[in-house]
């Protein structure tokens, strides 16, 4: 019903001369931010992601926070970190608020919820921040774009930062859903013919706090293997480093590895200097002109460096504002051939949206940790960037579907 009342007042707005939108030029340009605000530790995530898309609103606007004449209006809704929850409130979005575009989830498992919303109410919904390889997967559809990295990239990053070869034996630990499901799965896609020996995965419920039977487990798999042992983390929300440390793996021999996070999860990362492993963004690692600018309005406002998903939310915010001032009209299916294949500058240098499966290709930074004094977290000090075209990201979906 919400629908046929939309589709009514947008055809009474078309017979009196409006926009093709079904909009005036007085009207705002309405953008939805659906994440989650309350109920899990990813919340932070969300806050870092509603930062950087409001700095890259101004950046991309010049400060004027117009586009093609139009303010632009920011709605921003809290998921509560429930699917139900989230597909509630993303209707809400497209249909009572009648945004234009959506941009979402936080957890990989919440927005595979919101994919089939996007479809039902034929608007776009752009991930960001979460980055399951499924999200632009077969259940994905084709009103789906995302400016997140996947776990492809994470994991194909990884495993070139770790040089893999037939002497290296390696225990998984991630978390029971999409994101760490899809982590693991793309690392031992990523392994595939560098003789590494994949021994253990083990996975913990999303927010687990006891570590010692996994631990137990993970050591048990590796400390008697003749070769280079390392147990490689992909977690979020929760800190596996600090048990996995204490537990002193030196002893059998075993190191540790896993990506970046966000600047106070990486205080744990002062356990293991010299770790090596690959991140999506820190802010000394990119050079460029907006990254620039980034760093010291974040500074500026926050007293705070710009974190890991702060660069994203930012990204997603320049895409969109490319997208609707290059594109000829607003319908969601001018927007659609206007982004697929799309390039575009952000603080980490140029993404792309892949036409077949509308995933942002993007670089990833092969870091080295080491601890500064004055620093209260590790520094994941820069190897070099591993550019899209060294990884060979799975297609998702095709662009039919």
């Amino acid at each position: 019903m919400k629908r046929l009342i939309s589709t009514v007042a947008i055809a009474a707005v078309l017979a009196a001369g409006g926009l093709s939108t079904g909009f005036t030029q007085e009207d705002p340009v309405k953008i939805a931010l659906v994440h989650g605000l309350s109920g899990s530790p990813l919340e932070a995530y969300s806050k870092q992601t509603t930062a950087g898309f409001n700095l890259g609103l101004e950046y991309a606007t010049k400060g004027t926070m117009e586009i093609k004449g139009r303010k632009i209006e920011v709605i921003e809704k809290d998921t509560q970190f429930k699917p139900d929850v989230a597909r509630s409130v993303l209707a809400e979005a497209y249909g009572d608020d009648e945004v234009l575009i959506a941009v979402g989830g936080t957890s990989s498992g919440v927005t595979t919820a919101m994919l089939p919303i996007a479809a039902e109410y034929e608007k776009i919904l752009l991930v960001e921040p979460a980055v399951a390889d499924s999200l632009t997967g077969p259940d994905s559809n084709r009103y789906v774009f995302k400016t997140s990295r996947n776990s492809s990239m994470d994991m194909q990053a990884q495993a070139l930062a770790l040089q893999p070869d037939d002497k290296l034996f390696v225990a998984t630990l991630a978390q029971d859903y999409a994101f760490g499901r899809d982590g693991i799965a793309a690392f031992k896609k990523a392994l595939e013919g560098t003789g590494a020996n994949l021994v253990a995965e083990e996975y913990v419920p999303q927010q687990t706090t006891d570590f010692t039977a996994t631990i137990e487990r993970l050591f048990g798999a590796l400390k008697d293997k003749e070769g280079r042992k390392v147990i490689v983390m992909y977690v979020a929300g929760i800190d596996a480093m600090t048990p996995l440390a204490a537990a002193d793996p030196a002893r059998y021999g075993i190191e540790l590895s896993t990506g970046g996070n966000i600047l106070p999860a990486m205080a744990s990362y002062k356990k293991v200097p010299g770790m090596e492993g690959a991140i999506y963004y820190y802010y000394e690692a990119p050079k460029n002109e907006i990254n620039d600018w980034l760093v010291e309005k974040h500074q500026e406002k926050y007293g705070s460096p710009p974190d890991f998903f702060t660069a994203g939310g930012m990204a997603a915010a320049l895409a969109i504002v490319k997208a609707l001032e290059t594109a000829d009209d607003w319908e969601t299916e001018t927007l659609i051939k206007t982004m697929e294949g799309m390039s575009w500058e952000t603080p980490k240098g140029t993404m792309t949206f892949r036409p077949e499966d509308h995933q942002a290709l993007q670089s990833m930074y092969h870091f080295k940790i080491a601890v500064k004094e004055g620093v209260d977290w590790a520094v994941p000090e820069l190897v070099r960037e591993i550019k899209p075209e060294e990884m060979d990201i799975p297609v998702g979906r095709n662009n039919q579907q």
